[in-house]
């Protein structure tokens, strides 16, 4: 949704967005289509990269997404399996997208005891035999000591009714587990109902704790925000039209079935009545046609898909080749805009004193955004998680207008422009603070803020991104953009900043997704998309740096293995397996981060029964002492604080002799980051030995050990 500024000249008004952003058990289903479907056994960018596995697959289709999900729908438990989920607790499969070298990234909701679990979700990216990695909204095992209520649902429903002064929602409480940045208690959800001054329907998913009725969480659900027809604002555009007997109808066959239906100026939430018309040319340009604003609806729908189509190979706000359908002329001079994933349809009010009918183009991206946005990570509409929420939509909202390249509405950075009577903005995304009330840094009190003005971070971070910094004219309007830790960017093309940002909420978001998160997850979207030691990694790294965010992940960069009287040969990988001894693909250059350069090995991590080893044979020569160092990251899904199920051992063996383990990592060393390590070799001194790194996996839940910069020394 969309907001007005603050200050003296706010305009107390803002675009809105209804969805479902947080887990109902309605997302606790399989997704359209898939249900029914038998089992069975690339993004557009300004810059020119190397091919890479981690990309999408571009041949990757609706069918095939049926058939993904169906057989991960089939696979799930074996899966909870090998995740060490507990025994009450089971997965749904949520989507599943697929890269070019066969990664699949499964995103799941999770239920417990049959329960829905609110901040359970998480994706598992494998290929086939390959690791496993997952991404988690929560670390914390899942677990109630009771499913059984202190509190009847009844009471908790009336209970949130009165803490918010608003009406219960006609749907009956539902027992949940809530875990959405909160140890994991049994909750009830209920909805409560209303209407806000301009006229925008309310629902908001409250949460209370089922034993001591105490509200965890209000979760909003409404977020302010070939024929040819004149449109109001993109002047005379093409529409696909269907002719029903004599008379056309305003529904885009081509693009999944999108119809337009005009409210007739009811709040009701009824469809209204479809646009026909008798000759196909629909709309005078005007608001004296009632058909005008439905040109602009019909239009921006059909110029949303398609910037999903072109840059993502999206087919549809869900993925699945089902239009969304759109409302015009809802209300009495209403001015605002909403998404309701409940009816998966977009509404537009008329306009009044402050706005003109709100059916832009960048309205229109950015509230089915929206829909992208809960089919996706479902990034809940609170605390960091709301802002990367509203800068989602306004992200892609203003890809749509530049998609689009109509003249009449030139691409920019400016979010509502088109449709402010007195010829302003809603908000800017080079400079966000502008609106007196939006962020350009972040800062850890950046969530408590209304998500409208916490996107400033994501608004201003993709700007950079994009564009970098500087004054420059942009569809005619003066941008301008500094960093917030002074440096000068270059940006990378406003298309592969958005190839990073649909990466990494696609794969690497959940909905308690934090800034800091967000960062991590669009660095490692940049390796995957354009390499580890690309310029795009780089400049993501940079542009976060640019919003006060430092990234943990890193990018690989050229640092040149260690030297000066090291024993090992190609101690840093840099040059593969050269020199090294390995089982099958453990020497790499992708998939994970090296401490520096561009390569590291990779041991286990796969989430089954595995053993992975790298070794090489030296000669030490007769001195007081002898080390062997090396950085070492280790991370895990064991959740275990006591039992050592995965290891790293680091071997010895003397030529003719036995071997001896010097030193044992396990996945409850598991940690953030690699850590210098060292093992005493002086008893080996004079010797010719075999180094080696064994590691162990056992069948369930992965645990990856990352080993880089190897040294032996001698003193």
């Amino acid at each position: 949704m969309l907001r007005a500024p603050l200050g003296t000249s706010a305009r107390a008004i803002g675009l809105c967005g209804v969805a479902a952003l947080a887990i109902s058990p309605l997302a606790l289903t399989l997704p359209a289509q898939a249900a029914t479907a038998a089992p069975t056994s690339a993004p557009a960018t300004t810059a020119t990269a190397a091919p890479h596995g981690g990309r999408p697959d571009p041949t990757f289709s609706p069918a095939d997404r049926r058939e993904a999900i169906a057989r991960a729908d089939q696979d799930r438990a074996a899966t909870a399996d090998r995740l060490r989920l507990g025994d009450n607790e089971a997965l749904v499969v949520k989507d599943v997208l697929r890269d070019t070298d066969g990664t699949e990234h499964v995103r799941y909701n999770r239920t417990y005891d049959g329960l829905p679990v609110i901040g359970g979700d998480l994706v598992v990216a494998q290929r086939e035999g390959g690791r496993m990695q997952v991404v988690r909204a929560t670390r914390d095992r899942i677990t109630v000591p009771s499913t059984d209520a202190a509190v009847p649902g009844g009471t908790a429903k009336a209970d949130a009714a009165k803490r918010t002064g608003l009406a219960a929602g006609g749907a009956a409480p539902v027992k949940v587990v809530y875990a959405a940045q909160h140890k994991p208690v049994l909750a009830w959800q209920t909805v409560v109902t209303g209407t806000q001054k301009d006229g925008t329907p309310i629902r908001d998913l409250v949460y209370t704790d089922a034993r001591t009725g105490r509200q965890l969480a209000r979760l909003p659900q409404v977020m302010d925000a070939t024929g040819s027809g004149q449109s109001l604002y993109s002047g005379t555009v093409s529409l696909q039209t269907v002719l029903s007997g004599s008379t056309y109808q305003l529904t885009d066959s081509t693009r999944g079935g999108h119809s337009t239906y005009d409210a007739n100026n009811s709040t009701s939430t009824a469809r209204g009545t479809l646009f026909t018309d008798a000759d196909n040319a629909w709309g005078n340009g005007t608001t004296s046609s009632r058909q005008s604003a439905a040109v602009d609806a019909a239009y921006g729908a059909a110029e949303t898909w398609d910037m999903y189509k072109a840059h993502f190979n999206r087919t549809g706000i869900r993925n699945d080749g089902v239009a969304a359908y759109s409302r015009v002329h809802y209300g009495n001079s209403y001015e605002n805009a909403f998404w309701d994933d409940s009816c998966f349809c977009m509404t537009y009010g008329d306009g009044g004193t402050t706005f003109s009918p709100l059916t832009s183009l960048d309205v229109a991206g950015h509230e089915m955004s929206h829909g992208v946005t809960a089919a996706t990570s479902g990034l809940n509409y609170s605390g960091d998680a709301g802002g990367l929420n509203e800068s989602t939509s306004d992200v892609f909202g203003t890809m749509v207008e530049f998609e689009a390249a109509n003249a009449n509405d030139p691409g920019d950075y400016y979010i509502g422009e088109e449709i402010a009577k007195d010829g302003t903005y809603l908000r800017r995304m080079d400079n966000p603070s502008l609106d007196g009330g939006s962020k350009n840094c972040w800062t850890s009190s950046v969530g408590s803020l209304d998500p409208h003005y916490s996107s400033g971070v994501g608004n201003h971070l993709f700007y950079l991104l994009a564009e970098g910094t500087g004054t420059k004219t942009i569809g005619g309007r003066t941008h301008s953009a500094t960093t917030c830790n002074g440096t000068t960017l270059t940006g990378l093309g406003r298309n592969t900043a958005a190839a990073i940002w649909y990466r990494a909420m696609t794969t690497y978001w959940t909905s308690t997704t934090t800034y800091p998160q967000a960062a991590n997850g669009q660095v490692k979207a940049a390796k995957d998309l354009y390499g580890a030691s690309s310029s795009q990694c780089t400049a993501t790294l940079n542009a976060w740096k640019g919003v006060a965010v430092t990234p943990t992940e890193t990018c690989g960069g050229t640092t040149p293995p260690p030297t000066g009287g090291n024993l090992l040969a190609n101690p840093g990988f840099e040059s593969g397996a050269t020199s090294w001894t390995q089982t099958s693909g453990v020497i790499s250059n992708s998939g994970a981060t090296p401490h520096s350069g561009s390569w590291f090995a990779w041991l286990d991590g796969y989430g089954t029964t595995h053993t992975d080893s790298i070794a090489q044979t030296v000669t030490i020569p007769a001195a007081s002492t002898a080390t062997l160092s090396f950085y070492l990251s280790i991370s895990s899904d064991e959740t275990t604080s006591s039992t050592a199920y995965d290891t790293l051992k680091v071997q010895v063996t003397p030529s003719g002799g036995t071997t001896s383990t010097l030193a044992t990592y396990s996945n409850l060393n598991k940690g953030t980051g690699y850590v210098a390590r060292s093992v005493n070799l002086s008893a080996y001194v004079g010797k010719t030995v075999t180094v080696k790194f064994l590691g162990v996996e056992d069948s369930s839940a992965a645990t990856s050990f990352l080993v880089d910069d190897t040294s032996l020394t001698t003193g």
